[in-house]
Protein backbone atom coordinates (compact mmCIF):
# COMPACT_ATOMS: atom_id res chain seq x y z
CA UNK A 1 0.00 0.00 0.00
CA UNK A 2 1.15 3.89 -0.30
CA UNK A 3 1.32 5.92 2.17
CA UNK A 4 -1.76 7.91 1.01
CA UNK A 5 -4.11 4.58 0.74
CA UNK A 6 -6.95 4.98 2.85
CA UNK A 7 -8.25 1.54 4.47
CA UNK A 8 -11.96 1.54 5.73
CA UNK A 9 -12.48 -0.65 8.73
CA UNK A 10 -15.90 -1.26 10.25
CA UNK A 11 -14.78 -2.80 13.16
CA UNK A 12 -11.18 -3.57 15.09
CA UNK A 13 -12.70 -7.41 15.29
CA UNK A 14 -13.68 -9.52 12.52
CA UNK A 15 -14.17 -13.18 14.09
CA UNK A 16 -13.63 -14.57 17.28
CA UNK A 17 -13.39 -17.86 19.31
CA UNK A 18 -13.77 -18.73 22.68
CA UNK A 19 -11.85 -22.15 23.47
CA UNK A 20 -13.78 -24.41 25.82
CA UNK A 21 -13.20 -27.62 27.54
CA UNK A 22 -16.57 -29.28 27.39
CA UNK A 23 -18.29 -28.08 24.00
CA UNK A 24 -21.83 -29.17 25.11
CA UNK A 25 -21.50 -27.72 28.51
CA UNK A 26 -20.35 -24.34 27.22
CA UNK A 27 -23.05 -24.01 24.33
CA UNK A 28 -25.88 -24.72 26.67
CA UNK A 29 -24.49 -21.90 28.91
CA UNK A 30 -24.07 -19.56 26.07
CA UNK A 31 -27.49 -20.32 24.46
CA UNK A 32 -29.10 -19.88 28.54
CA UNK A 33 -27.80 -16.52 29.01
CA UNK A 34 -28.51 -15.28 25.68
CA UNK A 35 -31.71 -17.08 25.28
CA UNK A 36 -30.67 -18.10 21.45
CA UNK A 37 -29.66 -21.08 19.70
CA UNK A 38 -25.47 -21.21 18.29
CA UNK A 39 -25.27 -22.95 15.21
CA UNK A 40 -23.41 -26.41 15.62
CA UNK A 41 -20.76 -27.26 12.58
CA UNK A 42 -18.34 -29.43 12.39
CA UNK A 43 -14.89 -27.91 12.33
CA UNK A 44 -11.29 -29.54 11.95
CA UNK A 45 -11.03 -31.94 14.38
CA UNK A 46 -14.18 -31.22 16.58
CA UNK A 47 -17.16 -28.72 16.30
CA UNK A 48 -17.58 -24.57 16.51
CA UNK A 49 -21.10 -23.09 17.79
CA UNK A 50 -21.46 -19.92 16.48
CA UNK A 51 -23.26 -16.82 17.82
CA UNK A 52 -25.97 -15.20 15.73
CA UNK A 53 -24.94 -12.34 13.71
CA UNK A 54 -25.75 -10.38 10.97
CA UNK A 55 -23.31 -9.75 7.96
CA UNK A 56 -21.55 -7.85 7.56
CA UNK A 57 -20.54 -7.82 11.50
CA UNK A 58 -18.42 -9.51 13.32
CA UNK A 59 -18.98 -12.94 14.18
CA UNK A 60 -17.80 -15.59 16.57
CA UNK A 61 -17.93 -18.83 17.86
CA UNK A 62 -17.54 -21.74 20.78
CA UNK A 63 -14.46 -23.51 19.79
CA UNK A 64 -13.89 -26.98 20.53
CA UNK A 65 -10.86 -27.73 18.67
CA UNK A 66 -8.51 -24.83 19.87
CA UNK A 67 -5.31 -24.64 20.09
CA UNK A 68 -5.97 -22.04 23.23
CA UNK A 69 -6.92 -22.78 26.35
CA UNK A 70 -10.02 -21.42 28.20
CA UNK A 71 -8.53 -18.66 30.42
CA UNK A 72 -10.20 -15.90 32.89
CA UNK A 73 -6.80 -13.79 32.33
CA UNK A 74 -5.50 -12.12 29.21
CA UNK A 75 -7.35 -10.54 26.12
CA UNK A 76 -11.33 -10.12 27.07
CA UNK A 77 -14.11 -10.31 24.27
CA UNK A 78 -17.11 -8.59 24.73
CA UNK A 79 -20.36 -9.83 23.56
CA UNK A 80 -23.60 -7.70 22.55
CA UNK A 81 -26.22 -7.94 25.25
CA UNK A 82 -27.81 -4.52 24.22
CA UNK A 83 -31.48 -4.91 25.35
CA UNK A 84 -31.07 -8.13 27.61
CA UNK A 85 -27.66 -7.00 29.95
CA UNK A 86 -29.01 -7.32 33.46
CA UNK A 87 -31.21 -10.52 32.09
CA UNK A 88 -28.12 -11.98 31.01
CA UNK A 89 -26.03 -11.04 34.32
CA UNK A 90 -29.26 -13.32 35.78
CA UNK A 91 -28.85 -16.31 33.60
CA UNK A 92 -25.15 -16.34 34.49
CA UNK A 93 -25.09 -18.25 37.92
CA UNK A 94 -28.16 -20.13 37.14
CA UNK A 95 -26.31 -21.39 33.73
CA UNK A 96 -22.95 -22.14 35.92
CA UNK A 97 -21.10 -19.13 35.48
CA UNK A 98 -20.22 -16.15 37.47
CA UNK A 99 -20.78 -12.79 37.64
CA UNK A 100 -16.85 -11.15 37.94
CA UNK A 101 -17.48 -7.55 37.28
CA UNK A 102 -21.12 -6.28 38.07
CA UNK A 103 -22.92 -3.86 35.32
CA UNK A 104 -20.61 -0.36 34.77
CA UNK A 105 -22.37 2.88 33.17
CA UNK A 106 -19.45 3.90 30.37
CA UNK A 107 -18.98 7.76 30.20
CA UNK A 108 -20.94 9.68 28.10
CA UNK A 109 -23.29 7.44 25.67
CA UNK A 110 -20.80 4.35 25.28
CA UNK A 111 -23.47 2.36 27.36
CA UNK A 112 -22.63 -0.19 30.06
CA UNK A 113 -20.55 -3.11 30.48
CA UNK A 114 -19.77 -6.49 33.07
CA UNK A 115 -17.98 -9.03 32.92
CA UNK A 116 -18.96 -13.16 33.79
CA UNK A 117 -16.86 -15.86 34.01
CA UNK A 118 -17.86 -18.93 31.72
CA UNK A 119 -18.88 -22.37 32.47
CA UNK A 120 -15.20 -22.99 30.95
CA UNK A 121 -14.03 -20.93 33.00
CA UNK A 122 -13.18 -17.95 30.34
CA UNK A 123 -13.62 -14.28 31.43
CA UNK A 124 -15.45 -12.71 28.96
CA UNK A 125 -16.77 -8.97 28.76
CA UNK A 126 -20.70 -8.17 27.65
CA UNK A 127 -21.59 -5.00 26.47
CA UNK A 128 -24.76 -3.01 26.04
CA UNK A 129 -26.01 -0.08 24.46
CA UNK A 130 -29.17 0.53 26.35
Amino acid sequence: MSADSTVTTRSAIAWFEIPVKNFDRARKFYESIFETTLMERPFGAGRIAVFPYERPGVGGCLDESSVSTPSASGTVIYLDASGRLDRTLELTPKAGGSVEMPKNALPGEMGSIAQIIDSEGNRVGLHAIS
